[in-house]
């Protein structure tokens, strides 16, 4: 290996996000990995990564729309309070003002048990439902996308400032991602795409009606 320069890949360092050991009332799974909805707007779920930089940890929250897989809020910090899922859903909800109803789907851990995010939840109109206790299957989607994130712009890179991570987050979700990255479950379609074509022949519907 030495004489091909050729190194070995290390395990990143590893960091529970999830505290499900708390008082705090839980949600029904009411999901149930239904993982299809048949419009935007339905289901939304939410999860928190770890990203390590050589200035400390950060953590990434993310709201995804079920329905084309978009993510349509986030917020990265340095700590996992409450905030950073508040923060998220509040982007997620400015940029698609949902009517009431819609589904939040996400873990037991306390930051989405908190009375502020679910206070949160109640001011947005939005039902909860929580996976069942360490399930990670019933938020697959999600955690998917976290997959796909850290492979695509996370392990074997380091990040040496909090701002560069920050950096790679926006020009990964908002630039990448949602506008540009095919995928499967879209019929190899961006997420932006999907929904794009969906509301025209949404549209095109209605004019022909």
């Amino acid at each position: 290996m030495r004489e091909n320069s050729i190194r070995a890949r290390h395990k990143r360092r590893y960091k529970v996000t999830t505290d499900s050991k708390h008082g705090l009332p839980v949600a029904e799974n009411l999901l149930a990995r239904n993982f299809t909805p048949a419009a935007p707007n339905q289901v939304w779920t939410s999860d928190i990564t770890y990203l390590w930089t050589d200035e400390g940890w950060l953590y990434l929250a993310i709201v995804l729309d079920l329905f084309n897989r978009e993510v349509i809020g986030w917020s990265l910090k340095p700590r996992m309070t409450s905030d950073i899922v508040t923060d998220a859903l509040t982007m997620a909800w400015f940029r698609r003002r949902p009517a009431p109803g819609v589904m939040h789907h996400s873990d037991r851990g306390s930051q989405y048990a908190s009375h502020a995010f679910q206070d949160k939840l109640k001011e947005f109109g939005m039902t909860c439902s929580m996976s069942r206790k360490g399930n990670c299957w019933d938020n697959a989607p999600t955690e998917s996308w976290f997959n796909s994130f850290k492979k695509e712009r996370y392990h074997g890179l380091r990040y040496a400032t909090h701002a560069e991570m920050k950096a790679a987050s926006f020009e990964y979700i908002e630039v990448f991602y949602n506008r540009k990255r095919q995928h499967s479950t879209l019929g190899y379609q961006s997420p932006i795409q999907y929904l794009e074509r969906w509301t025209s022949e949404q549209n095109q519907e209605k004019r022909a009606a």
